[in-house]
């Protein structure tokens, strides 16, 4: 449906992540990392990444998000710099503002703040 779709990012399986924050785990700090990574249970802090962030359906995350592309299935309540893709599937909510070179908000996501999309 979208062209974003045929992303490499979609077609990650669980078994692809170096490291996934489970859902039981509640996590307070800063979070680093260079491979793709998945949460699963609760973040509050910030995250700084040079790699990709999946934030699971289920997962909330309360921190400052800067990754190459994040894909929220899940809460996030912070601001958030993709430097190539934001994705908010339907799944998923953002309150905080989102900026990145693509943003895309799926059908029956939710979103409260500014977005700006630059080059």
């Amino acid at each position: 449906m979208f062209e974003v779709k045929d992303n490499d990012l979609f077609d990650l399986e669980e078994e692809d992540f170096d490291t996934i924050l489970a859902s039981d785990i509640d996590f307070h700090g800063k979070i680093s990392f260079a491979k793709p990574f998945m949460i699963k249970g609760n973040v509050s802090g910030s995250i700084e990444a040079t790699s990709d962030l999946v934030i699971d359906s289920g997962a909330v995350v309360n921190a400052g998000i800067n990754a190459s592309r994040v894909l929220v299935r899940g809460k996030v309540e912070g601001n958030i710099v993709g430097r190539d893709l934001v994705f908010v599937a339907s799944t998923g909510s953002v309150t905080g503002d989102i900026s990145a070179r693509q943003v895309v908000l799926e059908i029956g996501s939710r979103f409260s703040g500014k977005c700006t999309m630059k080059d």
